[in-house]
């Protein structure tokens, strides 16, 4: 059996502020953009990932949702408890500082972990957690 992973889906509150994180920032390519009635989801990846894709979704993508569920699921995404991503990275420090630099809200700079990375973390404009790990030489 042969499993890969084909795609993950990130929660976003803003679409638009999504893309000046994933795609001017960090340099994801567009691979789609697809809207269902005041919904939408924005697939994006790697240009040295073709087979791996990203999709932004909306925080509760089901038009039936409560208020209440929308507004459960708007607080969590807020706290920033939904989802996370992990990137690679050859160079951690240079990734760090590129995307600082890009006004990112850091939530850790570059540490090496006792687990064989080094790694940083900061939050998308939506809450998510997205960190960069780089292993380390031995």
């Amino acid at each position: 059996m042969d499993i890969k992973l084909s795609q993950c889906f990130i929660a976003v509150d803003d679409h638009d502020k999504a893309l000046a994180f994933y795609r001017d920032i960090l340099g994801l390519e567009v691979r789609g953009d697809v809207g269902f009635e005041d919904m939408r989801w924005v697939t994006l990846g790697s240009p040295s990932q073709p087979d791996v894709d990203i999709v932004l979704e909306p925080p509760l993508a089901d038009p039936n949702a409560s208020p209440a569920d929308r507004a459960a699921m708007a607080d969590l995404l807020a706290k920033g408890m939904l989802r996370a991503v992990i990137f690679s990275t050859d160079d951690c420090d240079a990734t760090f500082e590129h995307i600082r630099a890009a006004g990112a809200d850091v939530l850790q700079e570059p540490v090496d972990q006792p687990y064989g990375v080094r790694d940083c973390a900061f939050r998308d404009p939506s809450g998510n957690m997205v960190r960069f790990h780089q292993p380390r030489k031995r």
